[in-house]
């Protein structure tokens, strides 16, 4: 396949990942806002530092209002990730490898940009947010279901996946270390009011708080969250999962192309140091630490993927 052609699929992918997950973030900072007032312009910030968005934010507006807030992480031009420009992006990636999709997959795309083009056209009222934010989920989740069931298990597919996971990934790490400081709760805080409505936010944002419970059952303590979102592997969003995917997509990639790549060994190696580590140690070691750390090598791993597989042509 040629690079060109690899790239597009796999930045599509990203892009869509990526506006799904600017929505569930949106979604927890709204539900923060409307349960704890008092600190919801402290929660916008943390948010917009979640996504990699607050130095571009902070040059525009001098304090996190919400609706700022919400509007430069939906909608605005000036912001290179908020959700209308990335799906803007991730349609013009699908044109470029059209040949390569099939017609529900291509379809998919370009309804949920013109889609999302209508209902963000102009600023989302506060009223009309959820509703706008469950049409952004569902329309990225549209395409994920095109693919799954109507494209081959080749190159395509796995260019496509890796894509996924790799901003999956990108994004539950983040969400880690800019909220780490929740999971370890002061005394005066934990099993408070406070308390819960963090570590819910944290679950929510990652579509996880069902599935926590049916793991761990109503007791809720924050190594437990931790150690869910990033050691188990059949959480769809854990970093364990999302790592294991990334070496089944190279290896099967390697496979067809009857070479292995150093990415693959890249992904092997993180996908094996997660697998010797335990929450107890990650929090020796330091939470922050640990999880900035793969945060840079997924980033590694990320170039060398693009330089394995030429995606600059």
């Amino acid at each position: 396949m040629l690079g060109k052609t690899a790239g597009g699929l796999y930045w599509m992918f990203r892009y869509l990942e990526r506006s799904e997950n600017t929505a569930r973030m949106v979604e927890a900072g709204q539900r923060i806002a409307l349960t704890r007032s008092s600190s919801a312009e402290a929660e916008w910030a943390s948010i917009l530092a979640s996504l990699g968005c607050k130095p571009g934010f902070d040059a525009k507006y001098d304090t996190a209002e919400p609706g700022a807030v919400v509007d430069y992480l939906l909608r605005d031009r000036d912001n290179p990730s908020s959700v209308m420009t990335i799906v803007a992006q991730a349609r013009d990636n699908a044109r470029t490898v059209r040949t390569a999709l099939t017609r529900e997959v291509w379809e998919a795309v370009n309804e949920c940009y013109l889609t999302l083009k209508d209902v963000l056209a102009r600023r989302v009222p506060e009223r009309d947010l959820p509703e706008v934010l469950g049409t952004i989920r569902t329309r990225s989740a549209f395409v994920r279901g095109a693919l799954h069931g109507t494209m081959m298990r080749n190159d395509i597919y796995n260019f496509a996946r890796l894509g996924t996971f790799l901003e999956r990934a990108d994004n539950t790490a983040r969400l880690l270390d800019v909220k780490y400081y929740v999971l370890l709760p002061s005394a005066l805080h934990v099993g408070s009011t406070l308390d819960n409505v963090q570590w819910e936010t944290i679950l929510r944002s990652v579509s996880a708080e069902g599935a926590f419970r049916m793991a761990y059952g109503a007791e809720t303590q924050p190594l437990d969250i931790a150690d869910f979102l990033i050691f188990d592997g059949r959480l769809p969003r854990s970093l364990m999962f999302c790592s294991r995917k990334l070496s089944e997509n190279l290896g099967y990639l390697g496979m067809q192309y009857r070479t292995r790549s150093a990415s693959q060994d890249m992904a092997d190696q993180m996908t094996a140091k997660l697998e010797s580590q335990t929450i107890d140690a990650v929090f020796e070691a330091g939470l922050h630490e640990e999880i900035s750390c793969f945060l840079r090598d997924l980033a590694t791993l990320g170039q060398q993927i693009e330089t394995d597989f030429r995606f600059i042509q």
